[in-house]
């Protein structure tokens, strides 16, 4: 199975400057497809740090999306972070010149053509917005910042480099609250829900509800004649200890 992952990059994030708004977003795309998103970052504009993290991900088989710092600005270090965590020099890409030079022409030069300066060996994702394209960089996408540029950008990536990927994340799920519990009584029957369903992912959210009383969630995702059986044992058992369940409504 196939998964992904975001980047996200930008001190005006961390900060809270500005609110990210690419990981929902990035959920709903992929939600789209039948696809789930494994895991996100999101790092300042701190390029020893940016390389360091390219150079793990890039290591890996993951899919994955990386938003922010592609412009020519001394804060944009990601092209050059790209290339220095994959060990390839940054090279004038012939194909984001044409792109770049058709939409500023003579205004082109001498700086915003630095934004065709990318890692050797990138192919260039194309920008319906304003025509700076993005990068591909074996299984890694770099994508603008701004939503606007970057969203039509990331749909083109899944569907035209990876149109055959679809429909992998779990088909259904289920859940119950355990009324009146903490999860320490039910600690050993988890343990024993993991071990007999490895097929399917079990969470445990642990709530304090009105007037204190303590309840927690057990939430079962996976193929859906299997969360049915799944589901079924995990009710059977919550009873078998003492404990009130109700169904509980999954979005």
């Amino acid at each position: 199975m196939t998964s992904f992952g975001a980047i996200i990059i930008g001190d005006e994030i961390l900060s809270g400057k500005r609110p990210d708004r690419h990981f929902p977003r990035v959920i709903a795309t992929l939600a789209q497809r039948g696809l789930e998103l494994k895991w996100c970052r999101i790092i300042g504009d701190d390029p020893a740090l940016i390389v360091e993290t390219l150079r793990q991900t890039l290591a890996g088989d993951d899919i994955v999306f990386c938003f922010g710092g592609i412009g020519a600005t001394p804060d944009d270090h990601t092209r050059q972070c790209a290339a220095e965590a994959a060990g390839v020099p940054l090279v004038r890409h012939p194909g984001a010149v044409a792109e770049i030079e058709a939409r500023f022409g003579a205004e082109a030069y001498p700086r915003r053509i630095l934004m065709a300066d990318l890692a050797q060996g990138s192919r260039i994702i194309p920008n319906p917005y304003n025509r700076v394209p993005g990068f591909s960089l074996g299984r890694h996408h770099f994508l603008p910042g701004f939503p606007q540029m970057a969203w039509p950008m990331m749909d083109w990536v899944l569907d035209t480099l990876y149109p055959g990927i679809r429909d992998q994340a779990p088909e259904t799920e289920a859940a119950i609250t355990v009324h009146d519990a903490m999860e320490s009584p039910l600690l050993d029957l988890m343990n024993e829900f993991v071990q007999r369903y490895p097929d399917v992912r079990f969470s445990s959210l642990p709530h304090l509800g009105e007037e204190g009383e303590r309840k927690v969630e057990f939430g079962v995702r996976g193929p859906r004649p299997l969360v049915t059986e799944a589901m079924n044992y995990l009710k059977a058992e919550v009873e078998k200890l003492g404990f009130r369940w109700t169904e509980t409504e999954t979005v």
